[in-house]
């Protein structure tokens, strides 16, 4: 075999050097670079892998966020309405009873203008008796002295 490496100009000691000096590079390169590369992806991996599931989660708590958001919104109309009907259904009755202590009030000043049209046409009335009266004693008295005269 000697004869083999020395026909291409070969050392058989140099090459058997070569090869443990590239045994040595290589487990150093492994030791050093390769597992570390291999740890550093590792934990890439793991963080995005993490970063992927709180996104997920993220997501899924904002779909049940605007979920609430729009059942609240829901709601709140739903109130809303409600308050109206109710306001609107009060303000109807507000007005009724104000239509009617209105009618209520005009029909008692109605009274109460007819009582005192009545009292001031009795008033007037005997008023214009004692009128009559006085002129009917003037007249009377006026024809009496134009017959004693």
């Amino acid at each position: 075999m000697g004869q083999f490496f020395a026909a291409f100009g070969l050392d058989w000691k140099l090459l058997l050097i070569q090869g443990v000096n590239f045994a040595v590079l290589l487990i150093a390169l492994s030791y050093f670079l390769y597992r570390p590369i291999l740890r550093v992806i590792d934990e890439r991996r793991a963080k995005i892998a993490e970063s992927v599931r709180t996104a997920q989660l993220a997501q899924q708590h904002l779909e049940d966020a605007k979920t609430q958001g729009d059942q609240m919104v829901a709601d709140a109309a739903r109130q809303a309405e409600g308050l109206v009907a109710t306001a609107r259904t009060r303000a109807s009755e507000v007005g009724a009873e104000t239509v009617h202590a209105a009618e209520a009030k005009a029909g008692a000043i109605l009274k109460d203008a007819q009582v005192r049209a009545e009292e001031e046409k009795r008033r007037v009335v005997a008023e214009s008796e004692r009128e009559i009266v006085k002129a009917a004693m003037l007249a009377a008295e006026k024809i009496l002295r134009g017959q004693k005269a």
